[in-house]
Order: C-alpha cells, then sequence, then structure tokens
C-alpha cells in the first residue's frame, strides 16, 4: 500500500518475546516489533549499565585524570559548537569540579573562524588565553591529528574523548576514550559525546574513590546521576541511536527532568519552549530543547549555550535561553528562506518528477548560511529521499563547507572516503556518521566533486535503496487514554527505538486551521461508534480534502494535555484520499 508517495509497509516480529502479559497487548506488540524480548530490555536501572572500565585505554585516562587533581593542573575542556559538544562541556566541568579540580575552563571554536575540532589554531589560542596542562577534547578530537601533535610539544597533556568514526589514521596519544576505536570492547557503540563523557566520569570518581581521594580531605563523593539530564538532552539532541545503554541514560535523565531536579539552564529552556517539565519527553528534548540550544553554535558562539548550562542561578538561565530563544526564532527564518531557494533550484531540475529524480544532490548557493546548511541538507533530504549535501562559502573566499545527510543504505561518511580515494585532491577534509558528515573542499572542486560524488552513488545505491518505506505498527481498533499513556510512558522513543506508528482508514467529518498552518481533525471510526481529535502539523490542505470523505492515515498516538485535562489525541505524520 502506498500513502502520501510511500510504500506503507507493518513492522515485521522475527522473534516472539517472553514479555508479560500485565504489559499492554498493543504495547507488547510494539515492543516485539524493536525486538524486545524480555523484561530485562526494559529494565533502565543505572545498576544494569556497563562497566566504564570496559572501554580501551581507561586506566590510562583515569590515571591521568587523577594527576591533573592532585597536581592541580590547569585544566581546559575543548568542546563541539553543537548541543551534544555543549552538554559534553557542561557535564566534564560539572564533574570534574565536584571532584575537586579547581582550575577548569572551556573553549569552544568558532565554526565560522577555527573550523571543527582541536585544530593547531585552537592549540595556540589555548595556550594564548589559558596556559593549560591538560587539554580534554568533548564530542571531536578523533580526527585532530595535528592538534594533538601540536599541544604534546607544546608540553600540554591531551585526553580525547569522541564517539565520532576514526579515520585510518588516530592522533598520537594513548589518552583516547572512543568506543568506536577498532576492537574497543565497550558494548555499546552508540553513545553520543555526552555519553562518553559522561563515563569518563564515572571511572573516575571510582578510582579516586579507591585512592582515598574524597576521605582525607573530607570531600562529599558526588552522586554524578545529578548529570543525567545533561546527558539525556546532548544524547537525543545529537540523534544518538537509542540501544539498551543510551535508553538507559535518557530514561534516567528524563525522570529527574520530570522531578523538577534538572539544572537551571534546562529548566529556563523547559519555559521558553513552553513545555511544562512534569511531561517532558525524548520529542520535546530533541525538537524544542535542542533546537535551542544548538542555535547558538549555529549563528553565534556555543559558549552562550554552555554558560546557560553550567549556570546554577535561574534568573541567569532564563536571561540565556531568552536569548538562545531569539536566535532559534532567527534561524528558524534563515532556513525557510533558504529552504525556498533549495526547492526553486530542484523544480527547475524537474523536482516534481519524482520517477526520475538523480541519485543524489549537491546544493550551493553564495549566499547561505554556513550554521544552517545541515538543517536544510535534512529538510531536502526529506523531500526528495536521496543523499544531500548542501554547500555554503567558507570564511577564505576560495572554500566551501559541506554538510551532508543520507538514507538508509549508504553509509555517508564511508561514501566520502570513497570519493577522497578514488578522487584524491577534491576533498580537503571530512568526517561524520552513516547518516551525516561534513566536508570542505575549494570552491573550484565543486563540480568534479559533485560529478565523482554521483558516480559513487551510482555504484552503491540501487532502486531498492529509493524507495521510501514507512514503518507501522499496525491497526488498532481501541484508541483509548489508558493504551495512550501506556506508549508515552513505554519509551524513551527515539532515533534507533522509534516511537510506534499506526495506520488505519477514518472519517473525516470536520477540520479547521489553528496557528500558522495546522489543522486540528474531527474524525470517527469507520463504524462511527467512536470519535476522535487529530492534528497535523505543517499541512496545507490539497482540493481533495473535505469533510464527509474517507482517509488513510499513519499516526502516533498521543496524550493531549490541556488546563491539566489529559485525552487521546492522532498526531498524523501521513494522510491519503482512500
Amino acid at each position: 500500500m502506498d500513502i502520501d508517495g510511500r510504500a506503507l509497509k507493518q513492522r515485521e516480529i522475527v522473534h516472539p518475546s517472553k514479555l508479560p502479559n500485565t504489559i499492554h497487548p498493543v504495547l507488547r506488540r510494539v515492543y516485539e516489533a524493536r525486538n524486545i524480548q524480555s523484561i530485562n530490555d526494559l529494565d533502565y536501572r543505572l545498576a544494569h549499565l556497563p562497566s566504564p572500565w570496559l572501554f580501551s585505554n581507561i586506566h590510562a585516562v583515569v590515571e591521568l585524570l587523577a594527576e591533573a587533581l592532585t597536581q592541580d593542573w590547569q585544566i581546559l575542556i575543548v568542546a563541539d559548537f553543537d548541543a551534544d559538544g555543549a552538554t559534553s562541556c557542561a557535564v566534564a566541568v560539572r564533574a570534574l569540579k565536584l571532584m575537586g579540580a579547581s582550575q577548569v575552563n572551556y573553549l569552544v571554536p568558532n565554526r565560522f573562524i577555527h573550523g571543527y575540532g582541536l585544530t593547531s589554531t585552537i592549540v595556540a589560542e589555548a595556550i594564548k588565553e589559558n596556559k593549560p596542562d591538560l587539554i580534554i577534547t568533548v564530542d571531536n578530537g578523533i580526527a585532530s591529528i595535528e592538534g594533538v601533535r601540536v599541544a604534546k610539544e607544546s608540553g600540554i597533556h591531551v585526553l580525547i574523548t569522541d564517539h565520532h568514526l576514526p579515520g585510518e589514521n588516530l592522533p598520537d596519544t594513548e589518552t583516547i576514550i572512543n568506543p568506536n576505536l577498532p576492537n574497543d570492547p565497550f558494548p555499546s557503540k552508540c553513545l553520543a559525546g555526552v555519553g562518553v563523557i559522561f563515563y569518563v566520569m564515572l571511572a573516575l570518581r571510582s578510582h579516586l574513590r579507591d585512592q582515598g581521594w574524597f576521605t582525607p580531605q573530607n570531600r562529599e563523593e558526588p552522586n554524578l546521576a545529578q548529570l543525567l539530564d545533561l546527558v539525556a538532552l546532548g544524547t537525543v539532541a545529537d540523534v544518538a541511536s537509542l540501544d539498551k545503554v543510551n535508553r538507559t541514560l535518557v530514561s534516567q535523565g528524563l525522570s529527574r527532568i520530570q522531578k523538577n531536579y534538572s539544572c537551571a539552564g534546562i529548566q529556563a529552556l523547559i519555559s521558553c519552549a513552553s513545555r511544562s517539565f512534569e511531561n517532558i519527553t525524548s520529542m520535546d528534548l530533541g525538537f524544542s530543547l535542542g533546537p535551542r540550544l544548538n542555535a547558538a553554535g549555529r549563528l553565534e558562539d556555543m559558549r552562550l549555550g554552555i554558560e546557560c548550562l553550567l549556570t546554577d542561578s535561574l534568573k541567569e538561565a532564563q536571561q540565556y535561553a531568552n536569548r538562545l530563544n531569539t536566535l532559534n526564532y532567527e534561524r528558524r527564518k534563515i532556513e525557510a528562506a533558504m529552504q525556498d531557494q533549495a526547492v526553486a533550484y530542484l523544480e527547475d531540475l524537474n523536482f516534481s518528477d519524482r520517477e526520475n529524480l538523480p541519485l543524489g544532490y549537491c546544493l550551493f548557493n553564495e549566499t547561505w548560511h554556513q550554521g544552517v546548511i545541515g538543517l536544510l541538507a535534512s529538510r531536502v533530504k526529506e523531500q526528495v529521499y536521496r543523499p544531500v549535501i548542501v554547500f555554503a562559502p567558507d570564511e577564505k573566499p576560495e572554500r566551501l563547507k559541506g554538510s551532508a545527510r543520507s538514507i538508509p543504505g549508504l553509509h555517508i561518511r564511508d561514501a566520502l572516503d570513497r570519493v577522497a580515494t578514488e578522487y584524491p585532491g577534491l576533498l580537503d577534509s571530512f568526517g561524520g556518521h552513516a547518516m551525516a558528515a561534513g566536508l570542505s573542499l575549494k570552491k573550484e572542486n565543486l563540480i568534479p566533486f559533485q560529478e565523482s560524488f554521483l558516480a559513487v552513488l551510482k555504484s552503491q545505491l540501487n532502486e531498492e535503496h529509493l524507495k521510501q518505506v514507512v514503518l507501522s505498527d499496525g491497526t488498532i481498533d481501541n484508541w483509548d487514554l489508558n493504551l495512550a499513556e501506556a506508549i508515552h510512558a513505554g519509551g524513551p522513543w527515539g532515533q534507533g527505538f522509534p516511537e510506534p506508528l499506526f495506520d488505519g482508514v477514518f472519517w473525516l467529518e470536520s477540520f479547521q486551521t489553528v496557528g500558522k498552518d495546522h489543522l486540528k481533525l474531527a474524525l470517527s471510526s469507520l463504524d462511527k461508534q467512536k470519535q476522535l481529535c487529530g492534528i497535523i502539523f505543517r499541512y496545507i490542505p490539497p482540493d481533495w480534502f473535505q469533510p464527509k470523505i474517507k482517509i488513510n492515515l499513519v499516526y502516533r498516538l498521543s496524550v493531549n494535555v490541556y488546563k491539566y485535562f489529559r485525552s487521546v489525541q492522532l498526531t498524523i505524520e501521513y494522510v491519503t484520499q482512500v
């Protein structure tokens, strides 16, 4: 079956589970389709997390950090300029101070000046401004070969904590923590940068405890669980796959936020997003709080976001959050203008002829903002369901910065690596994951790169890869509040552990526009025995969309909260006429 131009398929249950019958049968079916085999897979107690001592190099790392504390070294955190980097930085600074470090500062590269990671320029700036004895990278560093070399030559110790995929060559240091290092025994390969640094701090606390660090100095041993609100936000905002480890970290962090135990910065971001801490979900972290935090790094300076997460003053946090909210509004306006330009460009390329779209797109405009090209690439990819790379001018007029987004079936970083190998000299730098990557090249190489990129796509993508499939958890016939509440509480949902989607045919009784471009729907079941409410966000109804017709919907079963009254609502993702 097709719906809204996409193939609709029901999720398969490969192995029936041993879940207890006390779980709602619909939710049980949802879990089984996500390969949940037993109640242990849903046990998110911290005691069930794998040990931090499983990481390669962890013993050398904690000994280095312990020396930094005992010798009162000047410690500098070098963070990435996105939400994962900001939360990672906040976790590192807060945890080190809780464990007795007295000299901890941070530095965030400016994406428009320094570029990404621990570059030699950043090391030079760090020496000039901070004179660190130890540099700790968070959410970056695995590709910083030159930066590590310059730091070590300057007598600075370097600890790299990262989660990005390593290249063929690694920085010259034994103190690297990354679950994706070759043969690293840590069982989860999905940790975000904030999860990696949190684990490092767990190991450090354990080491300090064994060394008697807390007892003679009459220091209070910190409860690092107080940092899990930051870990949850960074993990979800970075779209990390929610395997068991990440689900545990996010579940625990959400629980703290819901009980109003979160830091002042997260409380302020929740307020700016017009959310309530009692009902906060992983979706809110990803689509409401994360973008506000990311806006600082995209348009201005991520120090604004980090300071929001570091302050313990709710008044100060609210001031930072208000500024982040304004930046996010500006980011949305810039992105909307860029998207209009991109769509117009695609239409010139016969974008409407979906049967003959190219295998991928490389888009460039001299006026596009470097901080928003990743979001634009995501939006265009959603429209055309093809790998997309969006370029913007670099600060150096002869260079371009690019952001890539991919589809299942194409590992975008590996595709860029193949371009670099088969067409040497086209790329200046690149890095990333399976679904997202960043790159830079000379402007004169844009057209040759586009041609070589399409050649690589031709060798790796087939017709099956290019068919967008919407996976449904089937139909339901009892849309009651108990089920909606069970699904709401059954997460955390997110990347790799998607919130359930259901499909079905309904009567459209009436609809009205709410907000700028959202539709509120009055629906009824086919037998007219049950009435339901639905909402479609950012939807302009076509001519056929009229009351008293049958429509096929793919939807999420949500809980709508209005003035403390809770009711069932269908949040509609796709709609087509029957």
